[in-house]
């Protein structure tokens, strides 16, 4: 919520009135992020996933980033003649004629050179490795030099199934309200999959009560898992009720979860400061339908609507920076504010687990614990060789891209995400869209409409206190009751063990 919901309104004068340069951009956009905190709006987010790069445009061209016909790179040439070959025969058979007639003579004559050249030069690169003289046609040489980055058919055809049977079916929408002066923030959270002969969706509510720094999971999602596996007593007292996760128990420090936020704002005000200009630049609405690859259809009318749009691009190299000045920034003020959570240790591993390990004050030693670590680990990433560089190359091409678009008032109606995640098996990376949209918030609209009306704000009378009834079912299970499942997990858990001793 703190890092992806943020709308405000620009100044109106300054926004009309400033040239529109890559400083006017970081400026207005900083301005605008800064005033949203205090703020309140309602927002609907759309996260869509696409693999459709890693198998569009391809292009038979040796130098291009096409698929290979082998995995192996010994077998290319033969395979690659083989598959052109097998091409030239359906295209005859098409024609009803033959294979050898003369018409097919100059076909199968550039087909035979090409299989020549490829072995030739291939067996020049292999030997390249050992003679430096020894020279190896240009293209040939970052074929084979890339080979290992390029996808095959196999790989093109199995980015196409997962296309068309598991993302495009795939939506997956969130939608609440953020107020900050009141200390709340709600998040229907919501996954649909849809096909023709199957439709299926899960909504997930989630209350935020950050005043008293709790999280309110609605219960039904959890409660038939709960009973089939644990708690064979559960039977309806979960039903439309919250569970209630309490962040601290009373072990923190006072103040932890204030100077935590504030420390999270400080640390994206200094890092988008520290921000190169060239990142930033303002962006032609009409031309959002000709970004590649292509925006969501359905998510691009919102966007096209707008009367600006700043942009932000950042490498792959300069979000992992921001990254570590980010955690760097979190990690020194709150370690100077509060040096008794400063633990020196590695973070537990999921073995090295007892009672006094999960309370909210060693939780928050382990959490600094492994920011450091992290941060530590980060840095030898940043400062890695020129060798480890080019291998982690096509990470290096990806990119994150922001947009946000702004209404002739100024206010800020909607903020996009692009991201890649580099993929194994192409050169091309997937790519994920978050489109938020931003509206006043208004008090005619529940903020969970499946929910009935009485349970919308969480309360004592309909919660349950996972802390509470956490304790209860573990002695349940020391009183010999139980599922068999649940008596093998509680049974090999230290902290069960340290807390009530051995579960028969």
């Amino acid at each position: 919520m703190l890092t992806g919901c943020q709308s405000t309104s620009l100044d109106q004068s300054n926004a009309m009135t400033a040239k529109q340069t890559p400083v006017a951009a970081k400026t207005a956009l900083a301005t605008a992020l800064q005033k949203q905190r205090r703020q309140s709006f309602s927002y609907h987010s759309n996260l869509e996933i696409s693999n459709e790069q890693q198998f569009s445009d391809t292009n038979i061209e040796i130098d291009a980033k096409a698929p290979v016909a082998s995995g192996y790179i010994d077998e290319y040439c033969e395979d690659t003649h083989d598959q052109a070959y097998a091409a030239l025969i359906t295209q005859e058979e098409a024609q009803n004629k033959d294979i050898l007639a003369a018409d097919y003579d100059a076909q199968r004559t550039v087909l035979k050179d090409r299989y020549l050249e490829c072995t030739d030069a291939y067996e020049a690169w292999v030997e390249s490795k050992y003679d430096s003289e020894i020279t190896v046609p240009a293209l040939y040489q970052q074929l084979f030099d890339n080979y290992d980055d390029r996808a095959t058919a196999q790989d093109i055809k199995k980015a196409k199934l997962l296309d068309a049977y598991v993302l495009k079916p795939l939506s997956i929408n969130a939608q609440g309200v953020y107020q900050p002066m009141a200390g709340k923030a709600t998040m229907l959270a919501s996954v649909q999959y849809q096909t023709r002969n199957h439709q299926s969706s899960m909504n997930q509510p989630i209350y935020l009560d950050l005043k008293n720094g709790n999280i309110y999971l609605w219960a039904d999602n959890f409660a038939m898992f709960n009973s089939e596996l644990l708690d064979d007593k559960l039977g309806t007292k979960w039903r439309n009720k919250w569970l209630k996760l309490a962040i601290d128990d009373g072990s923190l420090p006072k103040g932890f979860g204030s100077e935590l936020i504030k420390s999270h704002f400080a640390a994206l005000d200094a890092t988008f400061d520290a921000a190169p200009i060239s990142q930033f630049d303002y962006v032609a609405p009409n031309t959002l339908a000709s970004l590649s690859p292509k925006l969501p259809a359905h998510q691009l009318p919102a966007m096209l609507a707008s009367n600006q749009v700043i942009r932000r691009v950042q490498s792959a190299e300069s979000y992992e920076q921001f990254y570590q000045d980010y955690m760097r920034i979190i990690y020194e003020r709150l370690s100077q504010r509060y040096p008794e959570l400063v633990k020196e240790s590695e973070p537990y591993e999921a073995s090295d687990t007892n009672a006094k390990k999960f309370t909210s004050k060693a939780l928050a030693q382990q959490m600094l614990a492994m920011i450091k670590n992290d941060i530590d680990s980060g840095s030898e990433t940043i400062a890695e060789t020129t060798a480890e560089k080019t291998q982690s190359a096509m990470l290096a091409n990806a990119e994150t891209q922001e947009l946000y678009g702004f209404d002739k008032g100024g206010q800020l109606k909607w903020q996009h995400l692009r991201s890649e995640l580099p993929s194994e098996t192409t050169s091309n990376n997937m790519v994920i869209d978050v489109l938020q949209q931003y509206s006043a918030v208004s008090a005619k609209n529940m903020a969970f409409p499946n929910l009935p009306s009485d349970v919308q704000v969480p309360n004592a009378s309909n919660s349950i206190d996972v802390r509470e009834y956490g304790s209860e079912l573990m002695q349940y299970y020391r009183d010999g009751n139980g599922t068999a499942m649940g008596k093998m997990m509680f049974s090999v858990m230290p902290m069960a063990k340290e807390k009530f001793g051995a579960i028969e």
